[in-house]
């Protein structure tokens, strides 16, 4: 008998907690369910209250499906609950639900963190270029519709920061300065020019190439006991924007090994074949190169006008500053030297100072020190746009 009366209790007790209906409200309309219902199916067996639903939209803004989002919306006692709260609802008693239109929903997505790297901007119209601002990586997330197949950029990318090069004339304070520099040694010609810049006291810089360099180490190490400066017209005289990545690093690094070993010196100046480097070459190995030196007065003296005429070139067009392209390689040079002495005393007659490329870049102050002391490096945070 005891037995009996516990196991009506029982049943009674489960009933009252989980068969029961009990009373809710939606959409102001009262209505009986039984307690513990899910949500969702109440809403199903209700035909979602006349609601009706949103778009199923692709990850790149398209319409997929245009009943395909979400069913319908659901605020319950003022608080409006996500996809995932409704899923998990169960009816209560005294709940008052408020269900309307549905919302868009974006299909099912994959994610892909990308990396950007940073694009190169650069100056017009300087002889000496260099980096004046690192570039960083940015990054976004891509998502990957499964269902449309799209792709789009999620939001919140973080932008990449250029490189930016500079390129600057040379304004030395407290001149009149110029620099004389010499291409495509070492040759035969070097020594005859290191004589009558000793003669007449003055120091110049010379870009080598590093072939030259190589298979003539006692004449790159006469120019730097000379105390001239030595840097780099690249390794065999390429035009650089033709190179791939790797060739192109090659081409700059080993002339870079070559003049070292034969000098000690390692130097991170160059000045590109043909004039010729561009947005790409930065891109590629401005980690690598401190700064690429062009000029201002071109002698033309490979065209061999005469002795003269060089010289008056360089007389009639230098100003302060001024950078002036010759050659002591590559060819017949014997105009270049019976011309040298007479530039040489020209320019000291107009007041010029005759300095090396590096000092004349210390002079002018606005460029990283580094660059003048071939110390540049790449941070740990920046990006080669390559």
């Amino acid at each position: 008998m005891l037995a009996g009366i516990l196991a009506v209790v029982v049943l009674a007790g489960v009933w009252f907690v989980a068969l029961r209906s009990v009373p809710v409200s939606v959409n102001g309309q009262e209505l009986s369910v039984r307690i513990g219902t899910p949500f969702e199916t109440f809403l199903a067996d209700n035909d979602y209250f006349g609601a009706t639903p949103g778009r199923l939209m692709s990850v790149g803004g398209n319409v997929i499906d245009e009943r395909g989002g979400n069913p319908c919306a659901v605020v319950r006692d003022g608080q409006e609950l996500t996809a995932d709260e409704i899923a998990a609802t169960a009816m209560g008693d005294g709940d008052t639900y408020t269900v309307s239109n549905g919302t868009d929903a974006v299909e099912p997505y994959t994610e892909e963190e990308v990396i950007i790297p940073p694009a190169v901007q650069k100056e017009r119209g300087g002889a000496v270029q260099y980096v004046k601002q690192w570039g960083q990586a940015g990054h976004k997330t891509v998502l990957h519709g499964e269902r449309s197949g799209e792709t789009a950029d999620a939001e919140g990318a973080v932008p990449a920061t250029d490189m930016i090069i500079g390129s600057i004339n040379l304004k030395p304070e407290g001149g009149p300065y110029v620099a004389l520099t010499f291409d495509d040694g070492p040759s035969r010609y070097t020594p005859d020019i290191l004589a009558i810049l000793a003669d007449r006291g003055v120091h110049a810089t010379f870009f080598c190439l590093g072939n030259q360099v190589a298979s003539n180490q006692s004449g790159a190490k006469a120019i730097v006991d000379g105390g001239h400066e030595i840097a780099s017209h690249t390794q065999s005289h390429q035009n650089l924007p033709t190179l791939e990545r790797d060739s192109l690093r090659s081409e700059i690094s080993t002339a870079f090994d070559n003049i070292e070993q034969a000098t000690g010196v390692r130097t991170q100046m160059i000045r590109a074949p043909y004039g010729a480097f561009t947005e790409q070459e930065w891109g590629r190995a401005g980690d690598i190169v401190g700064c690429n030196v062009l000029w201002n007065v071109d002698t033309h003296d490979w065209e061999r006008p005469g002795a003269q005429a060089i010289a008056d070139t360089v007389l009639n067009n230098v100003r302060n500053g001024s950078i002036v392209l010759m050659h002591d390689g590559g060819g017949n040079r014997e105009q270049t030297v019976e011309a040298l002495p007479l530039i040489i005393d020209g320019l000291h007659d107009q007041g010029y100072q005759i300095v090396t490329v590096g000092e004349l870049i210390e002079l002018d102050g606005s460029i990283p020190q580094a660059v003048v002391g071939n110390a540049v490096s790449m941070p740990e945070d920046a990006a080669l746009p390559a």
